[in-house]
């Protein structure tokens, strides 16, 4: 999946679109290598640093690694599932009418 999420990132890099990660690492410095080793061009969250009372996925009500949630600008969520393929399409189809169909 990294492959092609840095592939998106870069196509969309001029877009009104950003990809953010969270990660389910225990550790930051485990977190840090793995962005390194994966060459991440996007944010990434540790799912529940030290010291957060809570985790990101709780509060997301994530139940399996990866889940894909694209959003539109007014933070509605327009795809919530594991697909990559459907949820760049849903992206880009977002970003289009963002930009006028181009």
């Amino acid at each position: 999946m990294y492959p092609h999420e840095r592939s998106l990132v870069e196509e969309m890099k001029d877009k009104p679109f950003a990809l953010v990660g969270v990660n389910s690492d225990k550790d930051v410095a485990t977190a840090k290598k793995a962005i390194a080793d994966n060459q991440l061009n996007w944010r990434s969250f540790q799912n529940q640093p030290a010291g957060a009372k809570r985790a990101i996925a709780k509060d997301w009500a994530i139940k399996g690694w990866p889940t894909i949630v694209v959003m539109d600008a007014e933070m509605k969520i327009r795809y919530r599932g594991h697909s990559g393929d459907e949820a760049t399409k849903v992206a880009k189809e977002l970003v289009a009418a963002m930009d006028g169909g181009k």
